[in-house]
C-alpha cells in the first residue's frame, strides 16, 4: 500500500507545452493536499524554479528545449540531494529513462497514464518512495544488462549513423583508421549487434543516438 503524505505536497510542474502543464496543474490544485507552487516550460527555467521553490515533487518532461530533462534532473540533484523528481514523457525511449533514473529521479510515467495514478505515484514519491511501470522495467532491466559506450566510441558510433565510413570518421576524429577498427568493435558487441548497420539501428531503436 502506498504510504499518504499527511501535508500538503509542494510540486513544480516543467513541460514545454502549455495545454499539458496548464492541464496537470489544474488537476494537481484540484487536490485538497497538493499544490502546484511553480511552473517552468524549459529545462533551465525548471532548474531555476527549483532553486527558489524547492518543492516537495517535481514533474519534468524529459524532452525540453534551452535544456534537457536529464541534463536538469542532474543539475538540481547535484543541488539538492533528496530532491524528488518525477520523469513525465509521452515517450518510452529505454536510453532516456535509464540515463534520467541514473541522474536521480525515482520515478517515470507516461502522459497518458490515467490521472488516478499520477496522483498515486505523486503521493508515494513525496514520501521518498520510488515507481517504474512493470513494462518500463523490463526494458530498463535490459538496458543496465549493456555496458555503457565511452564517450569516443558514443561519437564513433554517431558518425556511423550518418553513413560515414571508417576513413571518414578517423579523418573527422583525427585517430588513426586502426583505432576507429577498435572502436567500432566494442559498439557492435556493447550493443550485441551482427554488424555496423545493426549497431546502429539498435541505438535509434534504443535512444541512445538520434538522426
Amino acid at each position: 500500500m502506498l504510504t499518504q503524505p499527511t501535508e500538503t505536497i509542494r510540486i513544480l510542474v516543467a513541460d514545454d507545452h502549455p495545454i499539458v502543464r496548464q492541464g496537470l496543474v489544474a488537476i494537481l490544485n484540484d487536490q485538497p493536499d497538493m499544490s502546484v507552487v511553480a511552473e517552468a516550460n524549459n529545462g533551465q527555467e525548471t532548474i531555476e524554479q527549483f532553486r527558489l521553490h524547492q518543492p516537495d515533487v517535481a514533474i519534468l518532461d524529459l524532452q525540453m528545449p534551452v535544456v534537457s530533462g536529464v541534463e536538469a534532473i542532474t543539475k538540481i540533484r547535484a543541488e539538492y540531494s533528496q530532491a524528488c523528481i518525477i520523469m513525465f514523457s509521452i515517450y518510452e525511449t529505454n536510453e532516456d529513462i535509464y540515463q534520467g533514473l541514473r541522474a536521480g529521479a525515482k520515478a517515470y510515467l507516461l502522459k497518458d497514464t490515467p490521472c488516478g495514478q499520477v496522483l498515486e505515484v505523486i503521493r508515494a514519491v513525496s514520501t521518498g518512495q520510488r515507481y517504474i511501470p512493470v513494462d518500463i522495467g523490463i526494458k530498463l532491466a535490459n538496458r543496465m544488462s549493456q555496458t555503457d559506450l565511452s564517450d569516443r566510441e558514443y561519437e564513433v558510433l554517431t558518425l556511423m549513423a550518418k553513413g560515414k565510413n571508417n576513413r571518414a570518421i578517423a579523418g573527422e576524429l583525427l585517430i588513426a583508421e586502426s583505432t576507429v577498427k577498435f572502436h567500432v568493435a566494442n559498439v557492435i558487441s556493447k550493443l550485441r549487434a551482427s554488424d555496423r548497420t545493426h549497431a546502429v539501428v539498435n541505438a535509434l531503436q534504443q535512444g541512445i543516438i538520434k538522426l
